[in-house]
């Protein structure tokens, strides 16, 4: 009978738990869904309006166009130059993350890893770059990348209206997050492996590259994706930084100017176009890296 019983007060008390987080459960499926619809139905209208005419656009707004008018895409694509802003959107975003995970990697494992005088001074310094916003600084910014123009030699390279400046600003203002997130993610790592490659004679820098930053994968691609996110939608910094060759705009940049150069007469079919096409590298990162972004924020707490 005590055999019998238990299956029985197993189910019991799983139908009894079931009961208790019943109503939570429907609450979150509901702000879930109420989320879900926020953030789909202003994408969708805008693949929407990026194949309309203006007409149609101005008329019923969710109607279906006539025809896919994909010349609005042609149009934005040259006419508007989003091209060439794309283009220098990806140069701009690819080496800004990649130095931004260089450095704030190595930076987090050695704050995380290492113990000496000042080491907690210095992650609390990076960690208050969190609190301050970087709009803020706008202003001294602008004039740190003027004085950066004028070093000899190299100067041209780095001030203002140069990609290699904007690249380094990115960089700065997007380490305090990287290295809080890492410096917390390389903590739950294991420490017999680099122990182990310790006593057999390798270097700090080769159990960081060969050993332990392989093991944190899971949390290096979540932090790449947030950064590339980041980086990607930022419209304040280069619009102060970039502002006098538009030649060297950036994305963001290129379709404000869409909206804004002839006021009224703006051609909205062509900046709807401009916005698909923004958005759409980014819904193909999040959708092929969904699963390590999600075991990346899972690996701290399972470990």
């Amino acid at each position: 009978m005590v055999s019998d019983s238990l299956p029985f007060s197993r189910r019991r008390a799983k139908e009894e738990r079931r009961a208790r987080i019943g109503p939570m459960a429907a609450l979150s499926h509901v702000a879930l869904l109420v989320w879900t619809v926020l953030v789909a139905v202003p994408i969708v209208w805008t693949f929407l309006a990026s194949v309309k005419t203006e007409d149609e656009i101005f008329g019923d707004a969710w109607s279906l166009p006539a025809a896919l008018r994909f010349d609005n895409w042609a149009r934005a694509w040259e006419q508007a130059q989003i091209g060439q802003y794309m283009i220098n959107s990806i140069v701009v975003v690819f080496f800004g993350v990649l130095g931004t995970m260089l450095f704030g990697s190595m930076a987090a494992y050695v704050l995380s890893r290492y113990r000496f005088r000042g080491s907690k001074a210095l992650y609390l310094l990076f960690v208050s770059g969190l609190a301050f916003p970087v709009y803020l600084a706008l202003t001294p910014l602008f004039f740190v990348v003027q004085n950066m123009g004028r070093v000899p030699v190299i100067g041209p390279f780095l001030g203002l209206n140069s990609h290699v400046g904007l690249i380094l600003v990115y960089i700065a203002y997007s380490l305090p997050f990287t290295v809080f997130f890492l410096a917390a993610f390389f903590r739950t790592l294991p420490t017999a492996v680099a122990e182990a490659a310790f006593v057999d004679g390798a270097s700090h820098s080769r159990v960081f590259f060969r050993i332990m930053l392989p093991m944190a994968r899971p949390g290096i691609v979540s932090i790449t994706v947030f950064n590339i996110l980041g980086q990607w939608n930022q419209y304040q910094i280069p619009l102060v930084l970039l502002a006098g060759a538009k030649d060297k705009w950036v994305l963001t940049q290129g379709i404000a100017d869409i909206s804004t150069a002839a006021g009224y007469d703006a051609d909205w079919a062509a900046l709807f176009a401009a916005l698909s096409m923004a958005i759409l590298p980014m819904l193909v990162v999040y959708t092929v890296f969904q699963r390590q972004i999600q075991a990346g924020l899972t690996a701290g707490a399972v470990k």
